[in-house]
């Protein structure tokens, strides 16, 4: 008879279950663990999407770097020294000024219209600490590359401490020895997010280039938030832009708590040579005036283009220029495309051919082909065709390089004022130079330019008459060939023409 041994077997089994219970244990246990790093990731992300928002308890994370050295904050007086040391006249007198409740710096390009926005800015900043401001552009690019760009460079000169959140909406929170203050940054045409706020001081920067209504109406918006602070204010500074909403809310509609300063390019004795006889020399009699000497001149009554005369720049004949390179703008309609042919002589611009109302940008393309063969040729395009199209199948400006052509349009098309004023300089220069021939072949561009008007409801060029097409094409080139605008005007510290 076989003995079957039981021991063992209840060891085994034994064993067996104090290994379960063990990996019981160690699963709990590493559970834990996976728990506890899961809830510190999220902590970790939390605290680095804070530190990113700049938000952290009210307060930027970074507050503490300069909490920390709380005795070496400039006070407010000190800040308001550094400022005004090295400010041209008019710009003193721009920062000084805290009593009207409407205050204007209107100056021609070059006479440091930003940098005295800016200046007054952090005066009233000093002025107020504690307190919350803003400071508006037109648009959202200008607020970036404007305005940001010159408060970076100015507080550092001015050694003001600051931190600077981008997110959600841009704004500066200035650090001084008796506290803080905040400067928001905005857009005029979103004035309406301003609701609900409370401001000691509001200012706007080029508010003439929007429409007068819209200026208007976000500047009444900014003067119903002026309720807290040591003084409240409204300030803008501007380039005049005719008779338009600076001439209206500082002169002629001006009340008594309203002041203007006006100053001129040549106010400015840092400008570079050449820059006022630049300005003289591409710009007409109306134009200097406006953007040289800061006057208020009428720019929106009449012909666009007033200065055109067929005894003075329209040619029988015109010299050979088989040889030189055509530059042709172009403006993308359906059934109505349109091209401008031009070529560069010295300093001149000669329009030799015309194509009018073609069905698309290929059949305008194909034209040029047929009447230019084996040329050079560089288009100056509506920068809008970059993102749609004639024929619904490539986008306006991919077709045109298929054929060849070298594409010379920006990003973006400049302002319509802007092509006007180039093209008017040409026409005519405040020197009396006339530097446009038109072949007498080009009857549709005569006639466009002879009869555009301005429509008096949107001081606009009118485009209800059709002879819009053709002036924005030869527009499109000669900004890109002749406006001192469109080059850099200097390095990173040196002149903007705004």
């Amino acid at each position: 008879m076989r003995l079957v041994t039981i021991t063992p077997l209840l060891e085994l089994q034994a064993a067996y279950k104090i290994l379960l219970l063990v990996i019981r244990r160690v699963s709990i246990i590493l559970l834990l663990v996976l728990y506890l790093a899961h809830e510190i990731l999220l902590w970790v992300l939390l605290l680095v999407t804070s530190l990113i928002a700049g938000i952290c308890d009210k307060e930027p994370l970074t507050a503490f770097a300069y909490q920390s050295s709380i005795n070496s904050l400039p006070t407010a007086e000190e800040v308001k020294a550094r400022i005004l040391e090295g400010l041209l006249p008019h710009q003193e007198q721009f920062c000084l000024n805290t009593e009207s409740r409407k205050l204007g710096l209107v100056c021609g390009f070059g006479a440091g219209k930003t940098h005295g926005l800016v200046a007054k800015a952090c005066m009233i900043a000093a002025n107020n600490v504690g307190f919350v401001s803003a400071v508006f552009e037109p648009t959202a690019p200008m607020v970036r590359d404007i305005l940001i760009r010159t408060l970076n460079d100015l507080l550092d000169q001015w050694e003001i401490p600051f931190t600077f959140r981008a997110s959600p909406l841009p704004e500066y929170m200035l650090h001084f020895a008796e506290g803080n203050h905040q400067i928001l940054l905005r857009t005029i045409l979103t004035y309406q997010r301003l609701r609900g706020q409370n401001l000691c001081a509001v200012g706007f920067d080029e508010a003439d280039t929007i429409p007068m209504g819209e200026a208007t109406n976000a500047m009444n918006m900014a003067l119903a938030r002026l309720r807290s602070g040591n003084n409240q204010q409204f300030y803008a500074s501007t380039t005049p832009e005719g008779y338009g909403w600076a001439f209206h809310t500082f002169d002629k509609e001006a009340t008594e708590d309203t002041a203007l300063i006006q100053a001129r390019s040549m106010d400015n004795p840092f400008l570079p040579d050449g820059f006022i006889e630049s300005l003289k020399s591409n710009y007409s009699e109306q134009l200097i005036k406006a953007y040289l000497l800061g006057q208020w001149v009428n720019l929106t009554t009449g012909a666009v283009f007033d200065r055109f005369s067929r005894d003075i720049h329209v040619k029988d004949n015109l010299p050979n220029y088989s040889d030189s390179i055509l530059k042709i703008g172009i403006d993308f309609n359906i059934s109505n495309t349109n091209g401008v042919v031009c070529v560069r002589d010295g300093n001149k611009l000669v329009i030799i051919d015309e194509i009018v109302k073609a069905h698309d940008t290929d059949a305008l393309a194909q034209e040029i082909v047929r009447r230019y063969p084996n040329r050079k040729i560089q288009v100056f395009p509506d920068a809008s065709g970059s993102q749609r199209s004639t024929n619904a199948s490539r986008t306006d400006i991919s077709i045109l390089q298929s054929y060849g052509f070298e594409n010379m349009s920006p990003r973006a098309n400049p302002a319509i004022k802007d092509r006007v004023q180039t093209l008017q300089n040409l026409l005519c220069n405040s020197k009396g130079e006339s530097r446009l021939e038109v072949s007498s072949r080009c009857g549709r561009v005569i006639e466009c330019l002879e009869l555009q008007s301005w429509d008096e409801k949107t001081q606009q060029p009118d485009k209800l008459n059709g002879f819009d097409h053709m002036n924005d094409a030869l527009g499109y080139c000669v900004y890109r060939e002749f406006s001192i605008l469109y080059a850099r005007a200097g390095s990173r510290t040196g002149i903007r023409i705004y």
